[in-house]
């Protein structure tokens, strides 16, 4: 037996007392025909929105007759394709008109328009703020803005802002930059929408409820607009924080995006060979093993040792009076190069030799050198290694090397300055 509404309703509440039900109420024979499209099984709903979408896109000739549709449909079964039809003329979502063909009706041809709409946004990212925004702009554009349209966008920026607060809070790299992508992807549909507010707002006979809607909407996109600053402080709170592994040039960044591509299976590989499972083997123990135990148990030597807690004596511990100091010599040693190099060079030329990790070592000092002099101590080698004579030059494309474990690095150019005139 299906319920009724009523059966929904509190004791003593009648469906005419709850005035949010009235629309939806009126609205019965469209909420009929997207129950008739999407009651029963996936399969099943698969086959009517396929049926009534492909009857719909014939814009020439609209009317199909049952043998057009046979030829239409010939990879669906005969008989499973006349029950669909069925269904769709009984619900009023496909017509038979006199002449013995099927079109679409009224009801069914808008049904279909809603649903393509649906399917065009559901392949780009966050579509439901561009069917949102693009619904809002249909409106405008016949005159019929209302404030339950206005609301659904305010929701979805508001759930916006809260989606982009939390990446920031989460302190999680990877989690901002999904974050400020998103936010990239929908700069448009805010451009869009600040566009729709800037009429609806401009228009003095604009309904109250609207403009005061509209106002929140406006406030909600300014606080999207100061989310990529927002995104970019994050981010270098982040750079500041990162670990470099010794002088390899490799962060701990760089670790956790290689680790994130890989899958489960080579995460399992990773174990294999490292983990030992030792079986728990059984006390195995003769007369003489615990008669041996026996004695050191009931001996007052052993026992006076064992409770034993006072601290031991004090001893004069080793004292390295030399300072711990950084192995500088590949600084000194490229510091000299430069020095003495005669003319212009590629960059590429100037940082290799020696295998990946002292190559990157020579470019992380090579840009820091092109920051200037004012990024580096005053003293010391690193000091001496910023007042080289040397400018440094980097461009914006790859340089494809292929050796000394290199396989590109960026363009650029190492030009020793010329000295001045005595």
């Amino acid at each position: 037996m299906t319920p009724e509404l009523a059966d929904f309703l509190a004791p003593g509440v009648a469906a005419d007392d709850v005035p949010e039900l009235a629309p939806l109420v009126a609205a019965r024979p469209l909420i009929d025909a997207f129950i008739t499209l999407f009651r029963g099984s996936e399969a099943e709903v698969l086959l009517r929105l396929l049926v009534l979408r492909e009857i719909g896109q014939e814009a020439e000739t609209p009317r199909w007759s049952p043998d057009a549709l046979r030829a239409r449909f010939t990879y669906l079964d005969p008989v499973k394709l006349e029950t669909v039809l069925k269904r769709l003329r009984d619900n009023q979502l496909l017509a038979y008109a006199d002449d013995g063909n099927y079109h679409l009706s009224d009801l069914g041809r808008n049904a279909v328009a809603a649903i393509a709409m649906l399917l065009r946004f559901s392949a780009e990212e966050d579509a439901e703020l561009g069917f949102l925004t693009a619904q809002l702009a249909g409106l405008q554009a016949v005159g019929s803005v209302t404030p339950e349209a206005l609301g659904h966008l305010l929701s979805k920026l508001n759930d916006l802002t809260w989606h982009f607060e939390e990446a920031i809070a989460s302190g999680s790299e990877f989690q901002i930059l999904g974050a400020r992508r998103r936010l990239s992807a929908n700069e448009r549909w805010l451009g869009r929408g600040t566009e729709i507010l800037k009429s609806l707002l401009a228009d003095p006979e604009v309904d109250f409820e609207i403009a005061r809607i509209a106002q929140r909407i406006g406030l909600a996109q300014s606080r999207l607009a100061r989310a990529d600053a927002s995104f970019q402080r994050a981010l270098n709170k982040i750079e500041a924080q990162r670990v470099t592994l010794g002088a390899s040039g490799i962060s701990s960044s760089d670790v956790t995006a290689w680790l994130r591509g890989l899958d489960a299976a080579a995460f399992a590989a990773f174990a294999e060979g490292a983990l030992l499972v030792v079986p728990e083997l059984p006390l195995l123990a003769g007369g003489h093993e615990l008669i041996d135990r026996a004695e050191s148990v009931l001996s007052d030597e052993v026992r006076a040792r064992e409770t034993d807690t006072a601290l031991p004596p004090p001893d004069a511990a080793a004292v390295n009076a030399a300072p711990e100091q950084d192995d500088l010599a590949l600084l000194e040693h490229f510091a000299r190069r430069l020095d003495i190099l005669p003319a212009s060079a590629p960059l590429h030329t100037v940082v290799a030799g020696g295998g990946f990790a002292p190559a990157s070592y020579r470019l992380s000092l090579l840009a820091l050198l092109a920051d200037g002099e004012s990024a580096g101590p005053a003293d010391g080698p690193v000091g001496e290694f910023m007042r080289l004579p040397v400018d440094v030059h980097f461009g914006d494309t790859l340089v494809p090397v292929g050796e000394d474990e290199i396989a590109a690095m960026s363009d650029g150019r190492v030009i020793p300055r010329p000295e001045a005139p005595t």
